[in-house]
C-alpha cells in the first residue's frame, strides 16, 4: 500500500488527521507518536523509485490538510458563524487556509527529506527527520506572524514526560516525539535494526530524564504574600457583543459580577470586556478607577484603545490597562490574521462581511513597553493568540513574578479550539516556572500552577467569578535564559553531521 501512490497519499491525511486526537480535550498522546511513525514509513516507503521526491512531498501535503482540516476545524467556525459567509463560502475559505498552511509547513518538510536522504541508512533518515519537523514547527512561530499551533512537543504536557519543558521549552518535547515516532517507524521499515537500537536507548534515557525532571521546581516563591484574586467571566455572546445597543448591559454584567469582589488585590476582566475604545467610556473609567482606589483594588481589564489617526487611517490596539494600585497599559503585539489586521486588505477588504469584523484593523504594539503593575511591580501580560507563542511568552515573564493572560475565546464557537488555546496557556506556566491567571469572556477562566496543573476553573459557556489566591515566583527555568535556542542548534548540528554519506549501515 505505500508504494502504491494514492493509497499511500490518503494514508498520510489519515495520519494527520487522527493526529488531532492527541491534543487536548481528546489527549490520546500516543496518537501522535504513531501518526509520525506512518509518516515516516510512509516518506520512506518508495525512496528508491524515480518519483519519490514527489511522492514525499505529495505525502507530506496530505499529512498537514489532514491534521489541520480536523485540527484546525474552528477557523470554519469562526468564518461561517461568525463572518456571516455562507457554507460553501466558508468552506472554501477554509480549505484554502488549510492548503496554504500544509505547503507552507509540511511540504518543505517532504521535499527536503526526499531531495536528500535517497540512499542513507535508515538510522540517519531518523535524525533528519526529527530535525526537519522540528525545524518546520519553528518555522511555523514566526514565517508569515506565525501559527503555532498542533505542536507536537503539546501532547506530552499531561504526561509523565513533561520534565523538559522548563529545559528545552515545547521545541524539546516536539523532538522527542519526532525522534520516538521515527524510530519506531524505522523498526518497522527496516530490517536492520541494530544501529536503531542505540537510538532507542538514547530515547529511553531522555524519557527518563524527563521523567525525573517532571515536577522539579526550577523557581521559587516570592516573599511577597499571594495575591487575592477574583476573575470574572461575562459570558456574553460573540453575535451581541460588538452590538452597540448591547454595551450597557454587557458594561453592566461584569459591574455586577465584580460589585461583591472590591476587597480582593487583583480583580480581573478578561479581552475585550468592554466592547468600545477607552475613550469612548470616560465616565465608566474614571468610575472604576474610584471603586478600585477606595477598596485598595488592583483592576486589569481588557479593551480598545484609540491612539489617534495616521493620514487615512485610525491607529488603535487591542489592550490591557489597569486601573486603582494597577497602573499601565499594554498593547497586544501578537495580532491574529483576518480577526485583528486583514492582510492584503486593499485587495480583500468588503469581499466578504468575515473580512470587516468589528476591531480587525488593529496595529500592533511595539515590543517596548512598560505593561502592566500591580501595586508597582510588574506582571507579565499576554493576550489571547499571544500565549501560543513559546519564546515570546518567556521573554516577557522576565522579571515578572506571575502571568495573567486575557483571552475572548467565543470566536471558536462551540469547537476544540478553547480546549487547544488552554493547553497552550499551561505550557507556558510550566515553560516558566510561574503561576497563571488566565480570564476569558466564555472560559476556560483558570488558575495554572508553575507546573502547568489546573487548580481551579470556571467551565465553558457558563457566567461567574473565579476566586483564589495566586502567588508570585521567582528565579528563571533555562528555557527562559536560552529560549529555543539550544534545541534549534542541537537539531541545525544533526543535520549537518547526519548528512554525511560516509557509513551507510
Amino acid at each position: 500500500m505505500i508504494k502504491k501512490d494514492w493509497p499511500g497519499h490518503l494514508l498520510a491525511g489519515l495520519a494527520g488527521a487522527v493526529a488531532t486526537l492527541a491534543f487536548s480535550p481528546f489527549n490520546y498522546w500516543p496518537v501522535m507518536i504513531a501518526s509520525v511513525a506512518t509518516l515516516f514509513i510512509l516518506l520512506n516507503g518508495d525512496s528508491h523509485n524515480k518519483n519519490s521526491l514527489k511522492t514525499a512531498v505529495l505525502r507530506s501535503l496530505f499529512y498537514g490538510i489532514g491534521l489541520y482540516a480536523t485540527g484546525a476545524s474552528w477557523v470554519y467556525v469562526s468564518i461561517s458563524q461568525f463572518g456571516g459567509a455562507s457554507v460553501l463560502l466558508a468552506g472554501l475559505l477554509t480549505g484554502l487556509f488549510i492548503l496554504l498552511l500544509s505547503i507552507l509547513f509540511f511540504v518543505p518538510v517532504g521535499y527536503l527529506f526526499g531531495r536528500f536522504t535517497g540512499s542513507l541508512a535508515t538510522w540517519r533518515k531518523v535524525f533528519i527527520f526529527s530535525g526537519l519537523w522540528v525545524i518546520g514547527e519553528w518555522l511555523r512561530s514566526w514565517l508569515f506572524t506565525g501559527f503555532p499551533w498542533l505542536m507536537a512537543g503539546y501532547t506530552l504536557l499531561d504526561t509523565p514526560f513533561s520534565g523538559l519543558s522548563p529545559v528545552t521549552g515545547v521545541y524539546g518535547l516536539s523532538l522527542l516525539v519526532a525522534l520516538a515516532g521515527s524510530t519506531l517507524g524505522a523498526f518497522i521499515f527496516s530490517r536492520k535494526h541494530k544501529p536503531l537500537l542505540a537510538i532507542a536507548v538514547s530515547i529511553v534515557v531522555l524519557s527518563a530524564g524527563s521523567y525525573a525532571l517532571k515536577g522539579y521546581q526550577w523557581t521559587t516563591p516570592s516573599k511577597d504574600k499571594p495575591l487575592s484574586f477574583s476573575a470574572v467571566q461575562g459570558n456574553i455572546s460573540q453575535d451581541l457583543k460588538w452590538v452597540p445597543g448591547h454595551l450597557d448591559k454587557t458594561i453592566q454584567t461584569y459591574w455586577s459580577l465584580t460589585a461583591p469582589q472590591w476587597k480582593k488585590d487583583l480583580v480581573f476582566w478578561p479581552e475585550n470586556a468592554i466592547p468600545t475604545f477607552y475613550q469612548n467610556v470616560p465616565d465608566v473609567m474614571e468610575q472604576l478607577d474610584q471603586m478600585a482606589e477606595e477598596s485598595d483594588t488592583a483592576l486589569v481589564l481588557g479593551l480598545p484603545w484609540y491612539e489617534g489617526r495616521e493620514g487615512n487611517r485610525s491607529i488603535y490596539y487591542n489592550s490591557v490597562i489597569g486601573l486603582g494600585e494597577a497602573d499601565g497599559t499594554y498593547f497586544k503585539q501578537k495580532l491574529v490574521p483576518f480577526g485583528e489586521f486583514v492582510p492584503f486588505e486593499g485587495l480583500i477588504r468588503g469581499v466578504i462581511s468575515f473580512f470587516d469584523l468589528p476591531m480587525s484593523s488593529f496595529s500592533a504594539g511595539t515590543d517596548v513597553q512598560a505593561g502592566i503593575t500591580l501595586q508597582k511591580k510588574p506582571v507579565a501580560t499576554y493576550i489571547c493568540y499571544e500565549s501560543v507563542y513559546p519564546d515570546f511568552a518567556a521573554r516577557q515573564a522576565i522579571n515578572k513574578n506571575i502571568l495573567l493572560t486575557v483571552s475572548n475565546d467565543t470566536w471558536f464557537g462551540t469547537s476544540i479550539g478553547p480546549e487547544q488555546h488552554f493547553q497552550m496557556a499551561r505550557m507556558r506556566s510550566l515553560e516558566t516556572g510561574r503561576y497563571q491567571l488566565r480570564v476569558t469572556n466564555d472560559g476556560i477562566t483558570a488558575l495554572i500552577d508553575p507546573l502547568g496543573n489546573t487548580l481551579s476553573t470556571i467551565p465553558r459557556y457558563q457566567v461567574g467569578v473565579l476566586e483564589g489566591e495566586i502567588p508570585g515566583m521567582e528565579g528563571l527555568t533555562p528555557f527562559m535564559r536560552l529560549g529555543s535556542w539550544p534545541v534549534l542548534l542541537l537539531v541545525f548540528s544533526s543535520l549537518l553531521l547526519t548528512r554525511q554519506r560516509k557509513n551507510s549501515i
